[in-house]
């Protein structure tokens, strides 16, 4: 890709995270990037065509993760015990939620969702959506399996999943994604995951 638009396409995500889509102008990216506002346009028609291409590359990497992750469910009943949850959550925190890219659509996300129905959609499809529909299918599978007794696999998950949301929404959501809040993150969510399966050993 040429230089000055990936610059272009860094500078904006930056800002639209920190300050939302509507609240970010051309000359303000162009001020930072150091260029006149028509070398923008050549690159791009407007500024919703820089969100539009900033989305299609985040929704190709979040395709490709839940593909990761949706493949991790097929492995042997054997290699599961002990292994599929860290596996998962793992992937999950560090290579989606607390990846530098993806973390920063998310908080544009986070910010754009309230005045905008399509943001929304995008929103509640990465964010809620595929992570709970994933989580159903682990619960279903560790159930299916023996390792945990079977019940509501739907319910398990949305119980198991509302709490790291909350400290995603907390730390990771909440500004710059700094060392200091990916280790509070890390600290509450296993502490959450370890409690969780202690908990259901007795369901």
């Amino acid at each position: 890709m040429n230089e000055t638009k990936q610059k272009i396409l860094d500078v904006a995500l930056d800002l639209f995270s920190q300050n939302g889509f509507s609240a970010v102008s051309i000359r303000d990216i162009c001020k930072i990037v150091d260029i006149k506002e028509s070398s923008v346009y050549y690159h791009f028609k407007n500024k919703q065509a820089i969100l539009d291409e900033l989305l299609r590359h985040f929704e190709s990497i979040a395709t490709g993760f839940m593909t990761q992750l949706e493949q991790a469910l097929t492995i042997s009943p054997k290699t599961v015990e002990g292994n599929l949850f860290a596996h998962t959550c793992d992937c999950f925190f560090e290579q989606y939620l607390m990846d530098e890219y993806c973390n920063k659509i998310m908080r544009l996300l986070s910010i754009e969702r309230f005045h905008n129905d399509e943001m929304q959609k995008i929103y509640d499809y990465w964010i809620l959506d595929k992570p709970i529909n994933f989580q159903t299918k682990v619960f279903s599978l560790l159930m299916s399996i023996g390792i945990i007794k079977a019940t509501d696999s739907k319910y398990l998950s949305l119980k198991f999943y509302a709490p790291i949301y909350l400290f995603t929404q907390r730390w990771l959501f909440c500004g710059p994604l700094t060392d200091k809040h990916k280790q509070v993150f890390r600290e509450n969510a296993y502490a959450h995951i370890h409690n969780f399966f202690k908990e259901i050993e007795g369901i």
